[in-house]
């Protein structure tokens, strides 16, 4: 009994600032938003075209004037950003990736109708050579099958280019080049585009959790890996090297991809930059909940909000997430 009586007059007492949700959203430390998110889209050919990814359970393909729709929908909702992925017929693919910097090609045409009707949406899009190569890598190669670093470069300011002239507001170099943001900052500044921002995939890991999205963009390496170009998952410092690299190049926001399995990554660079960081949370992360989903393990909605609640309070001010839909009706 004594011993009861001592508890009773603890002076720190955590639980009472947990006893009802009132409280609990009063001195809730992170706070998850729909401006937050960032929309990624794969986009197709045709009209009213709407095609399921059977490795992402509810993320479709979309044809440009449905993904106006989505868009639209998403805007409504507080969502501030999107982020497009073109997917390339196959005859369109080349060695030299030349259909990634066409004017009329696909992904301009999805910029400027996106922006057109939507001209307050941050419309951002993938700058990479994979969607536009035969042989699905993000670079040029040569005979010996090496990645070849500043003709890759030399693309990607192509690529670059159209983006801005169609009327995106951030170009988002994915590639992991060396030198590629300083090049595209004074290529851009060059042409009259000192406000198209630059989004850097600052540490892109070479991760196992990408399949899905390769689906999704129907894209097969057709020789060996991308590890002589993405990162390698046991390093850290590298990681930050990277970042202040782009950094100092011109880049406006620093990514981390994947997101949770690099929490870490997100926390150091966060005590590194002053500059926004964006994280991705990507189609493997995405995958594998809602298999779990489908088979009665777990629920999708209750994790995905956690994840990104966790990957927030990590340090990214921003994050690329598949489940947009699944949380927006929970933030």
């Amino acid at each position: 009994m004594q011993s009861d009586q001592k508890f009773l007059h603890l002076p720190i007492r955590l639980r009472r600032n947990r006893k009802s949700e009132a409280v609990r959203k009063m001195v809730r430390e992170t706070q998850l938003s729909p401006h937050d998110l960032v929309a990624p889209l794969f986009i197709v050919q045709g009209e009213k075209m709407r095609v399921p990814i059977p490795s992402m359970p509810g993320v479709e393909r979309l044809s440009i004037d449905l993904a106006v729709k989505e868009a639209r929908q998403l805007h409504e909702k507080g969502v501030q950003s999107i982020a497009l992925f073109p997917v390339i017929d196959p005859s369109l693919k080349s060695l030299d990736a030349k259909e990634g910097w066409n004017s009329e090609g696909l992904l301009a045409r999805a910029i400027r109708e996106i922006k057109f009707a939507l001209p307050d949406l941050c419309v951002m899009a993938d700058v990479a050579l994979d969607p536009f190569t035969l042989h699905g890598h993000d670079g040029l190669a040569n005979e010996k099958g090496e990645i070849l670093n500043d003709e890759t470069i030399e693309c990607l300011i192509q690529m670059s280019l159209m983006q801005a002239r169609a009327g995106v507001d951030f170009v988002a170099p994915s590639d992991m080049m060396d030198g590629r943001v300083g090049a595209i900052r004074e290529a851009l500044d060059d042409e009259g585009f000192e406000n198209v921002g630059i989004l850097a995939y600052s540490a892109k890991y070479a991760s196992a959790l990408y399949g899905p999205f390769r689906d999704a963009l129907q894209v097969k390496l057709g020789f060996g890996d991308k590890k002589t170009y993405q990162m390698d998952p046991a390093n850290s410092r590298e990681a930050l090297f990277e970042a202040a690299l782009d950094e100092e190049e011109g880049a406006d926001i620093l990514m981390v991809k994947p997101a949770t399995l690099y929490l870490d990554i997100i926390a150091k660079l966060r005590d590194q930059t002053k500059r926004p960081i964006a994280a991705y949370h990507v189609s493997g992360e995405y995958a594998m909940v809602m298999a779990a989903h489908q088979a009665g393990w777990l629920n999708a909605p209750k994790v995905f909000y956690e994840t990104l609640l966790s990957i927030k309070r990590a340090g990214a001010d921003l994050i690329f997430t598949y489940a947009i839909n699944q949380v927006i009706d929970q933030i």
